[in-house]
């Protein structure tokens, strides 16, 4: 930094200014509202420095700096003009300014305070203001990162001492302060008002899932959605067609957080629509497709299992759009994975599905799943794979099927060392009594 002129301020000592210091951040450390807090300091700055012109520029990136490299400019930033005094309009207008350019570029850059007595005379001063003659600039820093820059200027030569590089450094960094607090106080605020969508999110999809488990006769049926975030991408339903049929389906959206959860509301209602008009499993899967593809964002799909379950002739007709394979299990402990079915839902726009019959007789039992069951890895990066689900359904096939969930559940929370799934968890068992 070039050494600065031992200039006094007009008739305030140090002291004096000390003390004004104190006041100024007494008073902006009441206010919660960041444009208050900086208008207030520029409107009672001049009583401290003495200027003819100033402003405080604040750094917006789109990805954090936090090594100042005069050489080795971050693209991603640009000063934001927080507030100002004594600049034209047309000033602004045309002071377009990047990182590294002019005095106010260069200090945000570097982190270092900077003053010229001659602006005229300094290579790296661009003209915004045609009457100033000298200017002072200070980095606002924040966790030691710029965040900001304080910027006077003058229409004197030989302006700004010492003193006043100190008393401007020192105001700095109580606005740092107060910007952080600010901030803060504002992403707290953000994450309570994300945190009740969340929760009113939460409370829709609740209401969307089934409020019990369907009966048939010769069945015992019981599903289950165990949620990793407030709002879950899995889904699973059932709709009554006639007295001895039920539609029963589970889905596994891409993706979590609300826009799984909105598209597994879409879904929802697109299935149900499907299924009252009488579609078979096949079709309803083709037009859900066709709406999902005209719908939704290319990188987005869903997978799902749809069928019809038959209790007078146990059968069940199915769709798979690129699901977990079902699981289907003898009385005996044998096992074997439906492997038939399509690619996931939306992905094409004229994807054509199947339909394929499985007889489920007494004793017998399928099981639906999605793949945060599989998927969920213990402290090794061991998945729990298709084997141990196989394994947990078999010990546990002599017990209810609501008892079966809790026991393969269990399983996979001891298997993740308490941890649990990284992703949705839901299974929809269907047994045959």
């Amino acid at each position: 930094m070039p050494e600065l002129a031992q200039k006094p301020a007009a008739g305030l000592t140090t002291v004096d200014k000390l003390r004004m210091l104190l006041d100024i951040t007494k008073t902006i450390s009441r206010s919660l509202d960041l444009d208050e807090v900086l208008n207030l300091v520029m409107d009672t700055l001049d009583s401290l420095i003495p200027y003819d012109a100033a402003g405080i520029y604040l750094v917006k990136c789109s990805r954090p700096f936090t090594e100042w490299e005069e050489n080795t400019l971050d693209e991603t930033c640009v000063f934001h003009t927080q507030a100002v005094r004594g600049y034209e309009i047309d000033d602004l207008q045309e002071l377009h300014l990047k990182m590294g350019e002019g005095l106010i570029g260069h200090v945000a850059v570097t982190g270092k305070p900077y003053v010229s007595h001659d602006v005229r005379n300094n290579p790296r001063y661009i003209n915004a203001r045609p009457r100033t003659n000298s200017e002072m600039v200070a980095p606002i820093i924040s966790n030691n990162e710029v965040i900001g820059v304080f910027d006077l200027e003058s229409d004197e030569l030989n302006a700004y001492s010492n003193d006043d590089m100190e008393v401007l450094m020192l105001l700095a960094s109580q606005v740092a302060i107060i910007i952080e607090k600010v901030m803060l106080h504002d992403q707290l605020i953000e994450k309570q008002r994300l945190e009740t969508q969340l929760e009113v999110a939460r409370q829709v999809q609740l209401e969307l899932l089934p409020a019990r488990d369907p009966e048939l006769e010769g069945f015992d049926i019981s599903a289950y959605n165990f949620p990793t975030e407030e709002v879950s991408g899995d889904y699973y339903d059932w709709v009554r067609i006639y007295d001895d049929q039920i539609g029963v389906v589970i889905a596994d959206v891409s993706g979590k957080g609300v826009p799984a959860a909105l598209l597994m509301a879409f879904l929802r209602a697109s299935l149900r629509a499907a299924t009252h008009i009488g579609y078979a499993p096949h079709i309803s899967m083709s037009k859900v497709n066709y709406l999902l593809w005209e719908s939704i964002e290319r990188n987005q799909f869903v997978t799902a299992f749809y069928g019809i379950l038959d209790a007078t002739n146990h059968t069940i007709a199915y769709t798979n759009a690129g699901h977990n394979p079902a699981l289907l299990m003898d009385k005996d402990g044998t096992a074997r994975f439906e492997e038939r079915g399509g690619v996931p839902l939306g992905m094409f726009r004229d994807t054509r599905y199947y339909e394929y019959f499985e007889t489920i007789e007494p004793g017998q039992m399928l099981v639906l799943y999605t793949d945060g069951v599989t998927e969920a890895m213990n402290s090794a990066g061991e998945e729990y794979g298709r084997e141990r689900l196989v394994d947990a359904v078999r010990q546990a096939r002599e017990l209810t099927a609501h008892e079966i969930i809790d026991f393969v559940h269990r399983d996979v929370i001891e298997w993740t060392e308490g941890l649990g799934a990284h992703d949705d968890v839901t299974f929809f068992i269907i047994k045959a009594r």
